[in-house]
């Protein structure tokens, strides 16, 4: 029997499934609140969650083919996930409709697609590694880890239909997050690898047992009933359209700097070909995904904490878990199924992991030395980026639409500050006169 880097068969397979129930749990939850946040029918949400599984199956395998070929996910980015859910919020403040919101949407998305293909295509993307410097990669890092461990901490939160604690499932909940960190840091090597799949399915099985009539699904969708643009028709409403081209081009430090990390742990660092051919593809995914409806794609960060905490670096697992992730939306009856899938549990199971992704960000400081005048290079767009995500967005309502949509985006803000920063202050001058100081 064939191995692939000394996996046997049976545990490529297991492997392939844990892929799959990352990849999943990481998408499901998005196309379910956004349908959720524009209003959509049961069907409309069915059709924007098998859309999702389909089409995140389909970049995940093309990257890991075509792309930076490494086994990185692609799928929904978190930036441009909450800049969508700020927006609807914003709707009813900024007198629109939610139909306009999502096509303002939809053009930004369509804009930000073609100038990055552009700029791939004809070697313009240079300017990256000189603007994404690797202080401003820290604050990524750091901002994405906040914002996506406070919304699936939240998510953990079981709540009653009067928005009260449902103690009984978030108590379920700390259950899964217990047992996963104690499978991985006390389990055997094998058990260790797997402690990620086994907390899903273990998971899975246990919340349909205790809480039956806790979870609804949604319908069964039509095989290849796409509609284009269910959110909204592309308009030209100009703040929403220039919010989210720049949340996308902002986004663009997400892929420079997943793959940039990942290409570490396989010690290869010119990577300037791969990252050409991936940003061609997330342009081409921008594409796709605002026609249907979809959060555009970026390399998930928290890959490397995956990857860490499985231990298993093959791209085999990864391709079939994307190849098994696309059929499960090409088939109806398994569409039904998996949105059975308790979100609780994969939220507590993606809390785990993004506390991995916490000594990410903390790793990328290492070696550096802070006094008093420079530990402001993170200070500030971390700490400022952070309060704004405390924030309730209802707070910039008084702003004009193009500066609340901006703004109110802790994770963006944080990212352009830090950005700013490094452009305009010259760090190793205020170093020098700490020195002098002292």
């Amino acid at each position: 029997m064939n191995r692939l880097s000394r996996f046997s068969f049976w545990l490529t397979s297991i492997a392939s499934a844990q892929w799959l129930f990352f990849i999943l749990a990481n998408t499901i939850v998005v196309p379910l609140t956004v349908g959720a946040a524009f209003e959509l029918s049961s069907d409309g949400i069915t059709d924007l969650l098998r859309n999702s599984l389909i089409f995140t199956g389909i970049a995940c395998m093309l990257q890991g083919v075509v792309g930076h070929r490494f086994p990185i996910m692609e799928g929904h980015s978190g930036v441009l996930w909450g800049v969508v859910l700020n927006l609807c919020l914003s709707a009813p403040s900024m007198g629109i409709s939610l139909t306009t919101v999502g096509g303002g949407i939809a053009t930004g998305m369509l804009l930000a697609g073609v100038i990055v293909i552009l700029l791939a295509a004809f070697d313009m993307l240079s300017f990256l590694p000189r603007l994404i410097k690797p202080q401003v990669m820290s604050v990524f890092l750091f901002l994405l880890t906040f914002q996506l461990i406070i919304i699936y901490f939240k998510g953990m939160l079981g709540k009653t239909e009067d928005g009260s604690l449902d103690i009984p499932r978030t108590l379920f909940a700390l259950g899964i997050v217990v047992f996963v960190l104690v499978l991985h840091i006390k389990g055997r090597r094998a058990i260790g690898h797997f402690s990620l799949l086994i907390g899903m399915a273990a998971g899975w099985g246990l919340y349909s047992l205790l809480f039956p009539y806790g979870q609804s699904s949604a319908g069964v969708a039509a095989m290849f009933d796409i509609t284009l643009f269910p959110l909204g028709m592309p308009n030209l409403n100009t703040g929403i359209v220039v919010v989210t081209l720049l949340a996308c081009i902002v986004d663009l430090s997400n892929t420079f700097t997943t793959v940039r990390s990942v290409s570490g742990l396989f010690r290869e660092y010119e990577i300037g070909a791969r990252l050409k051919r991936s940003f061609l593809l997330n342009g081409f995914f921008n594409l796709c995904a605002a026609t249907l409806g979809l959060v555009t794609y970026a390399p998930f960060a928290s890959t490397l904490s995956f990857l860490k905490s499985t231990r298993i670096v093959d791209r085999k697992p990864f391709l079939i878990g994307g190849g098994l992730m696309m059929l499960l939306g090409l088939i109806p009856s398994m569409s039904h199924i998996i949105a059975k899938f308790p979100i609780i549990v994969g939220n507590a199971v993606l809390f785990v992991i993004y506390l991995q992704l916490l000594g990410t960000s903390l790793k990328s400081l290492e070696g550096k030395v802070f006094d008093s005048i420079t530990i402001y290079r993170i200070a500030i767009p971390v700490l400022t980026g952070l309060g704004i995500m405390n924030v309730d967005a209802d707070v910039f309502r008084d702003l004009p639409v193009l500066m609340q949509s901006l703004i109110s985006n802790g994770l963006i803000m944080g990212v352009l500050l830090s950005i700013m920063l490094e452009m305009f202050v010259k760090w190793d001058k205020g170093a020098e006169v700490e020195k002098e100081l002292q």
